[in-house]
């Protein structure tokens, strides 16, 4: 005879959603069906001749199912180097995105210095003002340097993220100092505790500015575009503006090109999605 304890995972797993529940699911399902129709229908699209892409009313579904728009964007285009390219600016804007605001969020959140309050204050203000507003003077200041269809000039000018020092800053607010301070017994120095005890606190939070500064830069338009006039320095959304530009509005075309340049992104967040979601309720505890 069975027992009413093994009875109960059986009839746990039997009992139905509450009303709740089914309100939530329903309304997950709603929210991911807006944010997937444009990838639908892009891929669609992309599936279609250029000719049945533009008919009017639109359809979905491809009546002739072709890979031409694939196959030109992947002929005309040096996709490779421009993967290089974003990869390249992208991964260094991280890194160093990542040092910069670790040290100096700790060094807001952590020390006391002259002038401190009204350099956070500076720092903050950053949040207000408009990156298309600093284009102009941002581009005269890398002219000056010399490093126009460079590397270093598509990089260093998106260093400068007042967003993720406020993230890093709230963080390192809310560590105690009780751990610092039992180090600083032990005759640790400031660096030491940064690096041994702070940083690997913080591995979710940096893991969370780390994955949006990449996101960021990766679809990073603007900047590039006015840095540098060189093909063989353009990244994947500049290049394949260009690959358009040359063949006018090919919808199919288009369609394809922006699945190629958004694929790298789409694998970044299935496989670090736990992190940004851990990184952002860190954040969020540490700010209460």
């Amino acid at each position: 005879m069975t027992t009413a304890a093994q009875r109960t995972p059986a009839a746990g797993a039997r009992r139905s959603r509450t009303p709740g529940q089914i309100v939530l699911t329903l309304l997950g399902a709603a929210v991911s069906l807006v944010f997937l129709a444009p990838l639908a229908w892009a891929l669609s699209t992309s599936l279609k001749s250029e000719t049945e892409a533009v008919e009017v009313p639109p359809h979905w579904l491809p009546r002739d199912w072709t890979g031409q728009a694939w196959t030109a964007v992947l002929e005309t285009g040096n996709i490779t180097n421009w993967l290089v390219n974003s990869l390249v600016v992208s991964v260094c804007v991280t890194a160093i995105v990542l040092v910069v605001s670790a040290l100096a969020g700790y060094g807001f959140a952590r020390t006391e210095f002259r002038g401190r309050n009204a350099l956070l204050g500076v720092v903050m203000a950053g949040l207000m003002v408009s990156p298309a507003v600093l284009g102009v003077p941002l581009f005269t200041t890398v002219q000056q340097m010399g490093m126009v269809d460079t590397y270093w000039g598509m990089i260093l000018p998106q260093c400068a993220p007042a967003a993720m020092v406020y993230i890093l800053y709230k963080f390192f607010q809310g560590v105690p100092r009780e751990l610092e301070e039992a180090a600083f017994i032990d005759g640790a120095g400031r660096w030491r505790v940064f690096l041994t005890i702070i940083v690997p606190l913080s591995r979710p939070s940096l893991a969370a500015v780390g994955i949006f500064t990449f996101i960021s830069s990766w679809n990073n338009f603007l900047w590039p575009y006015m840095v540098t006039n060189n093909p063989d320095l353009m990244t994947m959304p500049n290049g394949i503006a260009t690959v358009m530009n040359s063949y006018g509005i090919q919808w199919a075309q288009l369609m394809a090109g922006g699945l190629l340049a958004g694929l790298p992104l789409i694998v970044v967040f299935v496989f670090f999605q736990r992190q940004i979601v851990a990184g952002v309720a860190h954040t969020g505890l540490a700010g209460q």
